[in-house]
């Protein structure tokens, strides 16, 4: 007997029981059907497919039993059809809350399998991005001045001739001009030390890209009388053509330190720090006589070579010794161009380019690795 009118389109066929033993049977029949659809139901839509089948209101199979089996049914034979359906239809509840929470929990445990992460798989490798050596050193270097006591100021890319040159003792035919040959703007100009706007019709002097960072060096001593004790990162630019040591593009940190009674053991003690703390407690230091038109006396900076110790090797040309940089004491003249008393004040500068330093600590022997930003050199980095 096919007892499923929602599977088969049929409806319930009449009780056609005499007895109440055939009741019974029948009603038996009717709860094996049940327990075969609920068998089929393994997911949520076939749960509620079920549970309308035999417990919809209208036409569910457990309504068509009350209307076509209870009511028409015999005096004598509706208490035994009452009981029956009253045990059906709680074994069916019964049935469909049990099978509910099956389906719930196999979900859920699917839901679980599938957000789980299997340890077990190799790993993705996410590749991570890392500052760039250059950046490193600049870090390095800051963190270094910053611990005495040192600001840092930053200051324009494009500068007028006077502070890049004139108000740093370069006056406009100086042959140390020669060398800092750099890019000069076609527009604006400027007209003055004072940096005013080039009239028209008059005849100025053209920006340029700064060969230095020293110029900030000048618009500070400008703003603030001394103390005064700063390092100056950026970019600097001169014509020079590209190669493993050059570049018309590099970096520099420029430093400046003015107050009352420096002198040059002040100077030296500070240079040896330095050196002692980027590249290391062994390396030691000298100074070299040399000429800068900002600075008087000046001198180049040497340390003892960081990949032989100071016992010879290709890289130091087998003299043991590296440069590093350049410094002196600030040049009385410099200071007529800030409205300092040369008499009252003193102090020391210096310049050290940054791919240089970053060339020694990481044993770098080509420029023009720093910008052709191939991944394979700067992962080392990472």
């Amino acid at each position: 007997m096919d007892v499923n009118p929602n599977s088969t389109g049929k409806a319930l066929p009449p009780l056609d029981a005499a007895t109440p033993e055939q009741v019974a049977v029948r009603f038996r029949e009717l709860r094996d059907r049940f327990d075969q659809d609920a068998a089929h139901a393994t997911d949520e839509s076939g749960w509620k497919s079920l549970r309308d089948a035999w417990l919809g209101r209208k036409s569910g199979l457990l309504t068509q039993v009350t209307d076509t089996w209870l009511k028409p049914s015999k005096p004598e034979l509706k208490r035994a059809v009452g009981q029956a359906l009253n045990e059906l239809k709680a074994h069916v509840e019964a049935a469909l809350d049990s099978r509910r929470a099956i389906i719930e929990a196999a979900a859920e445990q699917t839901s679980i399998a599938r957000e789980r992460e299997d340890l077990s798989l190799p790993g993705v490798v996410r590749p991570l991005g890392s500052r760039h050596p250059l950046r490193q050193t600049f870090e390095e270097i800051e963190r270094i001045f910053l611990s005495l006591g040192y600001s840092v100021v930053a200051g324009p890319e494009m500068e007028t001739p006077y502070y890049n040159f004139e108000a740093l003792n370069i006056p406009e035919h100086h042959p140390a001009r020669d060398n800092m040959d750099t890019f000069y703007m076609a527009a604006p100009f400027t007209e003055s030390v004072q940096d005013k706007p080039f009239a028209e019709g008059a005849q100025g002097k053209p920006l340029l890209l700064r060969t230095h960072t020293s110029p900030m060096q000048i618009r500070t001593m400008e703003k603030q009388q001394p103390p005064v004790r700063i390092i100056v990162p950026g970019k600097v630019y001169r014509r020079d053509n590209p190669d493993a040591t050059h570049g018309f593009m590099f970096h520099q940190i420029e430093g400046l330190a003015v107050d009352t009674d420096i002198t040059f053991c002040d100077f030296k003690g500070t240079v040896e720090y330095f050196v002692r703390e980027f590249l290391g407690p062994k390396v030691k230091t000298r100074l070299r006589p040399s000429y800068f038109p900002f600075t008087e006396p000046s001198v180049e900076v040497d340390a003892t070579c960081v990949f032989c110790g100071g016992k010879g090797c290709n890289v130091c040309k087998q003299s043991g010794w590296i440069e590093l940089f350049g410094a002196g004491m600030v040049d009385p003249a410099v200071y007529g161009f800030v409205n300092y008393d040369a008499k009252k004040f003193s102090g020391f500068a210096f310049g050290m380019g940054v791919e240089r330093l970053t060339q020694l600590k990481y044993n770098i022997n080509d420029l023009q690795l720093y910008f052709q930003n191939d991944v394979r050199f700067l992962r080392q980095f990472a």
